[in-house]
């Protein structure tokens, strides 16, 4: 069985300030302005930056008044999770395949 784990997903979160926005999403809901305190992040880049995870489907929006909150939507980790377990148990499984040289 082939084990393939979601690259598209992977290079989204490979960003540090990416990752850094999914853990503090991942504690609390928070709007862009709580993201630029914790982060440090121009208010222009983090928006960029979370345009990039709600298209990714890493987050969802909620509308609050002149805000807009973010949430993360743990099942898209869920599956990124389980396709690297996947990934683990397949090399556990086959540690002692080796392909002869030809």
């Amino acid at each position: 069985m082939m084990t393939s784990v979601d690259t598209d997903l992977i290079r989204v979160l490979g960003d540090p300030l990416r990752l850094q926005i999914v853990t503090l999403l991942a504690r609390e809901t928070l709007c862009t302005t709580h993201l630029v305190e914790e982060t440090g992040a121009k208010q222009t880049n983090l928006s960029n930056h979370l345009r990039v995870l709600r298209e990714a489907g890493v987050v969802e929006t909620e509308p609050c008044g002149r805000f807009t909150y973010y949430r993360l939507k743990p099942d898209v980790i869920e599956t990124l999770a389980g396709q690297f377990a996947d990934l683990a148990a397949a090399a556990r499984a086959n540690a002692d395949t080796k392909r002869a040289c030809p």
